[in-house]
């Protein structure tokens, strides 16, 4: 008796042609995965979680990136002007106007949110290259606002700086679990919106407004000869990607005891963009996989370094002046490589790798 084998995802009725992911294989990963997330807190040390928030944070600002540029086709070179935005609007609500941690990162968001649907404006007649240095303009522009406005500016040890000292900001109230100083509290709380944030941009390329999204990325003239309004949907990305860049940037602002210009200048913009190339462009897993590559890569030269220099002081000297333009070196080499070998990043990668398996022992 011939034994039956599955080749394909079939749906019977509508509810399970409906689901997010409608296979056994595919809810039991996502499973282990917010298992380990979850189970990460109880196994590494405040060092290693301290990079851990700085991707789950990297990540959040990924997704908001990746609708912009990934799904509604519109380049953006002015990340590091939405996160400075939100992380700053945080901060200065908090500052003058104390609010709690939790309604200044809310704030942030629609902030962040109103400053990106100005910036999309010029996106009805621009795009491509030209809407890319239109975003750089943001960048500059922001940039200029911070160096020069009085009120973002700080007093550390009796001198007036250019950062913003952001108040202590505690988890329930509670002074033990105090989110910019405590790398596990801040950690659930970064972790909890990241999740929120996925299911969130998961369903919304389900949606009428997410198909509009991908409509005009694919060919905005026939989007538009549909009946979508290139100027509604597009400014609507703008507001959604830089919601969630918000986000981000509050989270940011309430896990740093300061922020300055220098955590969110052009370099910061492009790391998102690498992000995004390297991960995948148009894939929420992407993001993900793209914030851990680039916040990682650092730390493993660093590593790298440690294990070559050993422990010879004028070694470890040299090599950690060289680390900033290696780190350059090795981050434009990767997304050399991920365009030439795998333009769909990494996300492509492990698609490959589970068809593989699923597919066995057959090729195709």
């Amino acid at each position: 008796m011939a034994s039956e084998m599955q080749c394909g995802v079939f749906h019977e009725t509508y509810k399970s042609d409906m689901q997010v992911r409608p296979t056994t294989m595919q809810r039991a990963r996502i499973l282990l995965a917010v298992v380990f997330a979850f189970a990460l807190p109880f196994i590494l040390g405040s060092v290693e979680m301290r990079i851990v928030n700085g991707v789950v944070i990297a990540a959040i600002g990924a997704i908001g990136l990746n609708i912009l540029t990934g799904y509604t086709g519109q380049i953006s070179l002015g990340q590091g002007a939405f996160l400075a935005v939100g992380a700053y609007a945080s901060g200065l609500s908090s500052v003058y106007f104390g609010f709690s941690w939790w309604l200044s990162i809310i704030f942030a968001a629609f902030v962040t949110a109103a400053f990106g649907m100005l910036i999309g404006i010029p996106s009805l007649r621009l795009k491509g290259l030209y809407l890319a240095v239109a975003t750089l303009a943001a960048q500059q522009i922001v940039q200029w606002v911070i160096i020069n406005w009085d009120p973002i500016d700080g007093a550390v040890d009796g001198r007036t700086t250019d950062a913003l000292n952001i108040p202590n900001a505690y988890l329930f109230g509670n002074p033990e679990w105090r989110l910019n100083n405590n790398e596990y509290a801040f950690y659930f709380l970064a972790l909890v919106v990241l999740i929120v944030v996925i299911i969130a941009a998961t369903n919304l390329f389900r949606t009428h407004i997410g198909r509009a999204f991908v409509a005009i990325r694919d060919q905005d003239i026939a989007a538009q000869v549909m009946g979508v309004s290139l100027f509604r949907y597009k400014l609507l990305a703008f507001a959604l990607s830089s919601f969630i860049v918000g986000l981000a940037g509050g989270l940011l602002a309430q896990y740093s005891t300061a922020i300055s210009f220098e955590r969110f200048t052009i370099e910061v913009s492009i790391e998102y963009l690498a992000m995004i190339i390297i991960g995948g462009l148009g894939t929420i897993s992407g993001s993900i996989y793209g914030a851990i590559f680039i916040v990682l890569l650092p730390e493993l030269l660093r590593l790298l370094g440690r294990a070559i220099t050993g422990t010879d002081t004028d070694s470890i000297r040299a090599f950690n002046s060289l680390l900033p333009f290696l780190q350059q070196g090795v981050f434009g080499l990767a997304i050399v490589l991920a365009l030439i070998f795998e333009p769909e990043g990494i996300q492509k990668l492990w698609r490959n790798i589970k068809d593989y398996f699923r597919l066995f022992p057959f090729r195709y």
